[in-house]
């Protein structure tokens, strides 16, 4: 396969796509890595599950105050303004539409929108935490992934074939090869390497990509 952009490449587009004075949940693992890459001057406010909103970076290495955690249980400092609230309020956030955007990884990705995002089948371990309120509460849900699993097999299939997080939930996906929004049950793709054909790109793609208008190349800094 072509060369493919790292985590934090992915991370960085994703973020761009964030709009000034959105408010947003990072899902746990590597979803956290977009709050590194905010736009400067852009306002974003972050919302964590177990009950901080407006958080800030991560404090450096020997400063962290570990009753200041996000629901990764990592270190976070607070911004001016900041709040903080019991798991009841924190869902009922979620619950009442209140989150702009939810950024989330995946295992699998339909092309109707649906999500396979906690669990690989009857052995894994299951841990959906907050992902099935946050996909069907946050206004628009992303998606962040490698195009592929570590086997080659593609993450963006025609139907999940892994336990579901939500239903016909997610609005675009940003992966190592490509940007993918979903509409009306199709892939649209809008972005993808320069370096990868269609015909490439198809292939390790589990359902057809549909081309409106001009595809961008998905163009990226070194991160």
């Amino acid at each position: 396969m072509t060369a493919k952009l790292t985590n934090a490449q992915i991370a960085w587009r994703a973020a761009q796509d964030i709009q000034d004075g959105a408010y947003v949940n990072l899902g746990i693992g590597f979803p956290e890595m977009v709050a590194k890459f905010k736009p400067k001057g852009r306002e974003v406010i972050y919302h964590t599950e177990n009950g901080v909103l407006d958080f800030g970076e991560a404090p450096p290495a020997g400063e962290e105050d570990w009753d200041l955690i996000n629901a990764g249980k990592k270190a976070v400092t607070l911004n001016p303004g900041a709040s903080f609230f019991n798991h009841a309020d924190s869902f009922a956030m979620v619950r009442g539409g209140h989150l702009d955007v939810a950024i989330l990884g995946a295992y699998e990705v339909a092309e109707n929108g649906d999500l396979a995002n906690w669990s690989t089948g009857p052995k894994s371990v299951p841990a959906v935490g907050g992902a099935m309120d946050l996909v069907h509460g946050a206004k628009r849900v992303c998606v962040i992934t490698d195009h592929v699993t570590k086997d080659g097999k593609p993450k963006l299939v025609e139907r999940c074939s892994l336990p579901l997080t939500g239903v016909g939930c997610v609005t675009t996906v940003y992966t190592s090869l490509a940007v993918v929004e979903i509409i009306d049950k199709r892939f649209v793709l809008r972005e993808k390497l320069p370096s990868i054909s269609m015909e490439d790109l198809q292939a390790v793609t589990g359902a057809k990509l549909v081309v409106e208008g001009a595809c961008k190349d998905l163009i990226v800094p070194e991160v």
